[in-house]
Formats: C-alpha cells, sequence, structure tokens
C-alpha cells in the first residue's frame, strides 16, 4: 500500500490542508516534508500512522506552543479529523481506484450512500488488515540506542511478528537498540538455519540475503560494511574502512541510525509478508527528522540511498535539513513554512518548496 493523499482538519498548527503524495505517474516513492521547528511535520506523520487500514482513531485535539492560536470560538469548537486516501496496491491488485479511510466519525462524503459505503469499507479493510500485509512502519525523532546484550525470544511473539494494530506515535521517546539487534539476528540465524530449500513454504534466505544488502548499502554512507553475527554472543559485528571490527553499540551514531532504518524496514516488510523477498514488498515507512546526526556528506546521499535499497517502499521523511531537501526532485519536497503575521502553516510545493 501507498499513500496517495492527506487532508488534515482543524489538527494544531493546521487549519484544513491537504498534503498531495502522488503525481500524474502515481504515488511518489519518496516526499521529502521539509521546514523548521512547530511547523507540523510531527503532526503529519502521525496523522497518516492513526489514519491508515486496520488502525484508524480519534485524533487528540493539539495547541501549537509556538504561536498563539487566533481561531474564532467556532472554529476552536471544531473536532480535529484526518481524512488519508491510500493506494492498495499487492494488498489488493484488483482494486482500481484508492480507499479513503478517516478519523471515527468524520464523514468524507456528503451523499448519505456514498459515506455509507465508505466506512463499511473502511471497516472490511479494518478486518483484512489484522490477518495480514498492509506494513507501516514509524520511526521518532526522538529516538536513541541503549547498550545492552541481543536477547532473541519467541521470535513468532516479537522480532517475527507484525501487527497493524499496534499503537505507533512519532511523539515518544524510543530506543531502537534492542529492536534492531534482533532484526540482525533473526535474519541471519533464520537464513542460516535453512540451507536446503523453502521450510513450511518460506525461504529465510530471501529474508536474510535483503537484510544484508540493505544495511550494507546504507552503512557503507558512514564508512561502514556489515560482517555479520559474532558467533560467541549473536551480536552484530561491522567493520571499518581500516577493517577493525566494531560491535552494533561501538558504531557512531550516524551508523547506528542508519542500521536501524534499514534493519527496522527490512524486519517489518518481512514479517508482513513471509516468504516474500522484502526487496520486492510494498510498504510505508515515515522516519521522523531522517538527518539527525547525519553529517551534510551523508544527508546528500540519504534519500537516494533509501530509494535504491528498498525501491518498492514509499518513503515519507520530514527534515529540517536543506541539504536533504536538495537532493531531492523538486517534485518530492513538501515545504512547510511560517509567515509574519499568519497564525498558521502553510504549504509550498514546485518551485515555491525551494524559495520559502
Amino acid at each position: 500500500m501507498r499513500v496517495v493523499r492527506l487532508e488534515i482538519t482543524a489538527l494544531s498548527p493546521f487549519r484544513q490542508m491537504s498534503f498531495p503524495f502522488s503525481d500524474e505517474q502515481g504515488p511518489r516513492m519518496v516526499t521529502v516534508v521539509h521546514g523548521g521547528g512547530g511547523v507540523g511535520k510531527t503532526a503529519l506523520l502521525n496523522a497518516i500512522a492513526t489514519t491508515r487500514p486496520g488502525n484508524a482513531i480519534v485524533q487528540q485535539p493539539q495547541r501549537t506552543l509556538e504561536r498563539p492560536s487566533q481561531l474564532e470560538p467556532a472554529e476552536e469548537q471544531t473536532p480535529p479529523r484526518v481524512m488519508c486516501e491510500w493506494s492498495l496496491g499487492q494488498d489488493d491488485p484488483e482494486r482500481p481506484h484508492t480507499l479513503s479511510l478517516a478519523s471515527p466519525n468524520a464523514r468524507v462524503f456528503v451523499s448519505d450512500e456514498q459515506e455509507g459505503l465508505r466506512r463499511r469499507e473502511q471497516a472490511m479493510f479494518d478486518k483484512l488488515a489484522r490477518e495480514r500485509g498492509f506494513a507501516f512502519l514509524a520511526i521518532p525523532s526522538a529516538r536513541w540506542f541503549s547498550r545492552q546484550p541481543i536477547a532473541i525470544i519467541a521470535p513468532t511473539r516479537n522480532v517475527a511478528r507484525y501487527d497493524v494494530r499496534a499503537s505507533l506515535s512519532f511523539d515518544d521517546r524510543s530506543d531502537l537498540a534492542r529492536d534492531t539487534k534482533q532484526a540482525l539476528a533473526y535474519a541471519a540465524i533464520a537464513s542460516s538455519l535453512q540451507p536446503r530449500g523453502p521450510e513450511r513454504g518460506l525461504d529465510f534466505r530471501l529474508h536474510g540475503d535483503a537484510m544484508r544488502s540493505v544495511i550494507e548499502s546504507l552503512v557503507e554512507l558512514a564508512g561502514f560494511s556489515y560482517a555479520g553475527l559474532d558467533p560467541f554472543s549473536f551480536e552484530p559485528i561491522f567493520r571499518s574502512a581500516s577493517r577493525a571490527e566494531r560491535p552494533f553499540d561501538g558504531l557512531p551514531t550516524r551508523a547506528r541510525h542508519l542500521v536501524a532504518f534499514g534493519a527496522l524496514t527490512v524486519k517489518t516488510l518481512w514479517a508482513a509478508y513471509p516468504g516474500r523477498d522484502p526487496r520486492l514488498s510494498e510498504g510505508v515507512v515515515a522516519i521522523d527528522e531522517v538527518d539527525l546526526h547525519q553529517d551534510p556528506g551523508i544527508q546528500g546521499e540519504l534519500v537516494n540511498t533509501l530509494r535504491n535499497a528498498l525501491p518498492n517502499v514509499q518513503w515519507i521523511l520530514t527534515t529540517t535539513s536543506p541539504v536533504v531537501a536538495g537532493s531531492c526532485d523538486i517534485r518530492e519536497v513538501l515545504a512547510l513554512r511560517w509567515l509574519p503575521d499568519i497564525d498558521h502553516v502553510e504549504l509550498y510545493l514546485g518551485t515555491e518548496a525551494r524559495t520559502h
């Protein structure tokens, strides 16, 4: 599945705004949301994450701290709501049109007949999404990496399981170390235990090969290569340009972020579509402040590296970095700006996204 369009109403700092994630060719595979602090980048990602197949929830009223609200009393009483259009792609290849999902109790169509049909469709796909597919990964900006040994317990309940109903929030502070290590170890161990062909209809070597190739392409940006697992501890091991070995915990911060982007995405795609090569699977990955802890050299290459490593994934990335935004095609950039004497955020597309 992929996002086609997002519409937000009365969700701070937005009054009413429509965000395009597609063009004449269909859904864009990369969208970079560029802007400074307080312009609503995180709110936009939260809106998508909470209005998707299998997980559409009520939007909570918010207030921005950067600018005081100057809305009229009637406008302040408008409940926040979100409508998101999805192209289902591999999740329903025979469907010719998009799926419109909305916050509970929000109305999309004026016609009672159309709205009734939309709500029945939303309920149906909520049930389908609990059974298979519909891969979505959220990586918040408040991410960090603790130093703890790897632990793999009951893979079918954690690292190999995808729960579309799991709550995803970009406002929480997330320790990505354990999940990243588990994803790397599970891919390597499962693929090594299957030397003679598919088991129970699944070829785990596809998972292992995809994990290695994706991690290699990303960590190379920071000057490292992926060596595999340490046979004594199962800790992921990397090599520097001088061939010196380092465990995951010994990598510089920028490299750990890159490894997490790749490992968590491959893990999510394999868990959502077991048996399918993650490099060929569709999904949506939303990363808040993708440029954090990355130097300008990596920022300039990061978007294209993600795009090439997993070409069927739709990447929705937020950033404050003009280097990241400048590395993309102008059609792939959405710019959010506060302007003087205006109490709400404005959206700029195309050439205006680069000049405002």
